[in-house]
């Protein structure tokens, strides 16, 4: 399994720390920045990253989730949704991890570095990667409407 990893300067030091832990339980870590702690850095150009690097590898057929890590996750999250075919979820627990993935099947994981402290945002990051989708049709037939809906060209 493949993890792409990205955070501004309110997420910077939460991804340096699961990138270590990450790295060290055996997982393949793609950092798509920051590269440095820089308090006027923009967290659209990390989410795009790391959203278009799932997108890629999942077309390609490759296993592959990001983790995203800002301020408070909801910028990371409007981000990373605005790439075709993205599931980003603003996670906060170890519950809504096991949920995002089992039934929303969401493919990038987003993480308030200021909100989740970085022991729990390990234990959810482990959660998010090791659950499977649960690929009940009920799950599937919604995961259809919303891809419907955003490549449809009968909406406002």
């Amino acid at each position: 399994m493949l993890i792409h990893l990205g955070a501004d300067h309110g997420g910077f030091e939460h991804k340096e720390y699961l990138k270590s832990a990450l790295e060290q339980s055996g997982y393949k870590i793609v950092d798509h920045g920051a590269r440095m702690l820089d308090p006027n850095d923009d967290y659209p150009e990390y989410a795009f990253a790391v959203a278009e690097a799932v997108y890629i590898d999942r077309m390609a057929g490759a296993a592959s989730l990001g983790v995203l890590v800002c301020r408070s996750s909801g910028g990371v999250t409007i981000a990373a949704n605005k790439v075709p075919s993205m599931r980003a979820v603003a996670i906060n627990s170890v519950e809504s991890a096991q949920h995002a993935r089992a039934h929303n099947d969401a493919l990038v994981a987003t993480l308030s570095g200021e909100w989740v402290d970085q022991d729990l945002a390990l234990e959810i990051t482990r959660v998010f990667i090791e659950t499977p989708f649960s690929g009940e049709k009920r799950h599937l037939r919604r995961i259809k409407q919303i891809a419907a809906y955003e490549y449809s060209t009968d909406k406002p």
